[in-house]
């Protein structure tokens, strides 16, 4: 993995060249490292990139490393999967969305997707564009994109931090 660091944006973010899937994985587990490390506060991370990015992979790696056992399935036609958090983050819980078949971001509203925010809550959001003006702000944003040269399965994975107090995650990430 190598990383290269593009504060010129006007919020704190870093870039990494992730190779393969087992590298996407490892950032997973660094992640979760970051998230079973903050006890007490949740987090709200959107992913944005396209079909077969690698959102899924990333997110199943964040949510095992937080000790989720058994299957880890794609919230692709329920929209949210709950997950109750082991280990060191025993008292927390995790919402996976995937908002990829979302019809209208009004129907967040029926599934009563407030509720799923609460201030401890880990919720990894699939593609937030199409639950905009119904979800809650990010705290941090992951953008996935495939390498520019086409050759392999590498990636572009971009962090951005919603605002300083999030900052730390990128030192870490390095």
């Amino acid at each position: 993995m190598s990383h290269t660091d593009t504060r010129s944006r006007s919020l704190p973010d870093i870039t990494l060249t992730i190779p393969d899937e087992p590298a996407m994985l490892a950032l997973g587990e660094r992640i979760a490292d970051i998230l079973r490390a903050e006890t007490e506060q949740g987090c709200v991370i959107y992913l944005h990139g396209e079909l077969g990015a690698g959102k899924t992979t990333l997110t199943r790696a964040i949510l095992k490393s937080l000790g989720v056992v058994g299957r880890i399935k794609s919230p692709t036609y329920t929209l949210v999967e709950p997950y109750e958090l082991l280990g060191e983050v025993a008292d927390r819980v995790a919402y996976h969305f995937d908002l990829y078949r979302l019809a209208d971001p009004e129907e967040l509203e029926f599934l009563g997707v407030r509720d799923y925010f609460s201030p401890d809550a880990v919720v990894l959001v699939e593609w937030p564009e199409r639950g905009a003006g119904v979800l809650v702000a990010a705290d941090v944003h992951i953008h996935i994109t495939y390498l520019a040269t086409g050759l392999g399965e590498g990636r572009t994975v971009v962090i951005q931090t919603a605002d300083m107090s999030r900052a730390h995650w990128l030192k870490s990430l390095i």
